[in-house]
């Protein structure tokens, strides 16, 4: 049942991007080029699953921008256990409606992260609010954005993976620099 739940995060994270269910926000090509003078607030949240033992929270509680603008958000997350451990984190934006309006450039949420005990990583998202925003009625009366995330442990074979990965990019950059300075020295 734990391992069901673990596999979940994924599964859940592919249905909301395809269906836009839950406030799941854009994954915008590039930045936005088109500002509107509408003031909008956005404001962060943050949330760990019972069974990660991280600190997490956002760098800064809220932001005021104008709608197209484009903006960089920090969270902070610090490994408060006594091993390695691989988080993903799962995203959504309240109110539900204003989801497809929400484009994120780069987010920490798009990669795993990974901390060592003790270790603490500033996880950076760009994104911004789509002009498009103003053209529906619906959104007349939005006036702020919560964009929230939780984290949770992928589990022992998750980090098995990147520490293998990261040896095998180790042993090959270690080879190549012996081939270099081997022709450096020859």
């Amino acid at each position: 049942m734990l391992g069901a739940s673990f596999a979940a995060v994924p599964l859940y994270n592919t249905f909301c991007r395809v269906t836009g269910f839950g406030g799941t926000t854009n994954v915008a090509a590039s930045a936005s080029t088109e500002t509107i003078d509408r003031l909008i607030t956005i404001r962060f949240d943050a949330n760990v699953n019972g069974d990660l033992p991280w600190a997490f929270q956002p760098m800064q509680q809220d932001v005021v921008l104008k709608i197209g603008d484009n903006a960089l958000a920090y969270y902070q997350a610090r490994n408060l256990g006594k091993r390695t451990i691989t988080g993903t984190a799962v995203f959504n934006v309240t109110p539900q409606k204003a989801g497809r309006y929400f484009s994120k450039v780069e987010c920490f949420c798009f990669t795993e992260q990974y901390l060592a005990p003790g270790e603490r990583s500033e996880l950076p998202v760009s994104f911004f609010i789509d002009p498009a925003l103003v053209d529906d009625r619906n959104m007349n009366d939005l006036g702020t954005i919560t964009l929230s995330y939780t984290f949770f442990d992928l589990g022992q074979e998750a980090l098995d993976d990147y520490l293998a990965e990261r040896d095998r990019v180790a042993s090959h950059v270690t080879d190549d620099a012996v081939d270099n300075l081997s022709a450096v020295l020859n």
